[in-house]
């Protein structure tokens, strides 16, 4: 059997279109099904893989066509990013969760859970739970896809483009270097092979996120330390507690206490505050879907990578994907993200530290501890934000404690959680700024009511213009006598209605 199929005259294209080739009929010159085809067979033996029967041969070649026909599961391969995530804290070191292990950090939990009972109404969530690494990265990936999808769509999209282009761009005739048939012009597979190049960005991106999800769980003390409502419950990773108590001079119980009050804490805050966990979510993907793709950037990326290496196209895009400066829309989201990321630590802060203060002695030292690890970032929080352009930090978590502060000690406890009922009570920017004014708003709510906040002014400048220009466009020449009485009765409108 010839490898190539019979040449028919129109291979010969001259001036004419590339005629779009038949892609079953392509793989079908290509993988022969038949065990003699020896140009294939020293291929495969090359990568160690021999004695193929024309059985699997067909198997083969049915993968191949699925993998070329097949509809795309999204724009992230969760599976991929789960096992690369998985490899990842594996090769870092991981262990299960002994029994005894799991029962400490109930008992700890339990523990947290009553010192936090006499500073907050908020009710305590359970039971707790004890995860390891890999457990942490199986629990928490379905809400990591929902987050990183908007940016995953964009990034894919220009993965998909630039791979197209440099393919578009290729000669005919070099099909014979890339071991296609004669004749066949590699811009014309494009659309047959979108499903494959749709499969194989999503697989690059879900492994770049495996990559820092599994980075991340090999740091992340608690199963929400990062602000966001990644888990339910109380959960906390023992490996990663005892990797955080060492260097800080203080016993580990004590570090293991001070951290399950404050993921007990914001578990409280998360399940009884219904539209927080919903509102960070959304400025999440409000922010990742107004992201700025780097094209130019993936374009060079692709044209230097070898595009049959995954690997290498891997490392090649990575800091490739986003423009350096972000657009105004993506500013203000970032803005909003940051802001509701410093309320949650800032209230965590305050009422943790109320809790633990009157029975742990270091308190204060482990308080700076945690706000010098979030406000710095480690690696791992570093790698994520270079995959998906977002950096996951309180970097107002000061002011926004220092509100929560001073609203307690003006109004008390009640009125602090209060602040979380609706999003409209719960402060803004502009309260960060400035903490007394929020409080004295919340001090005299008949008073803020009265006085028009700034979207009021705003409107009232909008339709005191919007007037001013009505009545100068009836004041204008040649329309003076009407626009004239038009004045009188409007100014007149009032008494004409009381008469009618």
């Amino acid at each position: 059997m010839s490898d190539y199929p019979p040449e028919r005259p129109d291979d010969d294209f001259g001036d004419e279109e590339p005629q779009q080739p038949d892609l079953s009929e392509l793989l079908r010159s290509i993988l022969g099904g038949d065990s003699d085809n020896d140009q294939l067979a020293g291929a495969l033996e090359q990568m160690g893989v021999q004695g193929l029967n024309p059985q699997m041969m067909e198997a083969l070649q049915s993968q191949l066509q699925a993998m070329m026909s097949g509809p795309v599961d999204g724009p992230v391969n969760l599976e991929l990013a789960t096992d690369v995530a998985r490899k990842t804290v594996s090769a870092a070191g991981d262990s299960s969760v002994s029994s005894s292990t799991a029962r400490d950090v109930e008992q700890v939990v339990q523990v947290a859970n009553l010192w936090l009972d006499e500073v907050t109404e908020f009710a305590a969530v359970g039971p707790a739970k004890a995860l390891s690494r890999a457990e942490w990265v199986e629990q928490t990936m379905p809400m990591w896809r929902q987050l990183v999808e908007p940016v995953a769509g964009g990034v894919n999209g220009a993965i998909e483009r630039a791979m197209g282009e440099q393919l578009r761009r290729l000669d005919p005739h070099q099909a014979d270097e890339m071991g296609l048939p004669p004749g066949i012009d590699p811009s014309a597979m494009m659309g047959q092979m979108q499903p494959m190049m749709a499969r194989m960005s999503a697989g690059m991106f879900g492994a770049q996120i495996g990559q820092a999800v599994g980075a991340l769980a090999g740091e992340l003390v608690s199963g929400t330390e990062v602000g966001l409502p990644l888990t339910d419950g109380v959960v906390m990773l023992p490996a990663n507690v005892r990797d955080f108590a060492e260097g800080l001079e203080v016993d580990g119980g004590e570090v293991h206490l001070y951290l399950a009050v404050r993921e007990a804490a914001r578990a409280r805050l998360f399940a009884s505050v219904a539209w927080l966990g919903p509102a960070l979510i959304a400025a999440v993907q409000s922010y990742a879907g107004d992201i700025s793709i780097d094209t130019d950037g993936i374009e060079r990326a692709v044209a230097d990578a070898d595009t049959s290496d995954p690997a290498a196209m891997q490392e090649a895009l990575q800091g490739s994907l986003f423009n350096d400066e972000p657009s105004e829309a993506q500013q203000r989201a970032l803005a909003h993200l940051e802001t509701l990321l410093a309320l949650v630590e800032g209230w965590v802060d305050v009422v943790a530290n109320q809790a633990a203060g009157k029975h742990l002695p270091h308190t204060d030292q482990l308080s700076e501890a945690v706000r010098r690890r979030r406000a710095s970032g480690g690696p791992a929080e570093r790698l994520f934000a270079s995959l998906v352009g977002l950096e996951l930090r309180p970097r107002r978590l000061r002011d926004a404690a220092q509100v929560f502060t001073q609203l307690e000690e003006a109004l008390g406890a009640a009125e602090r959680d209060e602040a979380w009922k609706h999003p409209d009570f719960a402060p803004t920017t502009a309260d960060l700024d400035d903490p007394s004014g929020y409080v004295r708003r919340r001090q005299s709510p008949e008073e803020s009511a009265s006085q028009p906040d700034e979207v009021d002014a705003a409107l009232e400048a909008l339709l005191a213009q919007g007037t001013a220009e009505l009545d100068a466009e009836r004041d204008e020449p040649g329309e003076g006598g009407e626009g004239s009485e038009g004045s009188e009765g409007s100014d007149n409108n009032g008494d004409g209605d009381d008469k009618a």
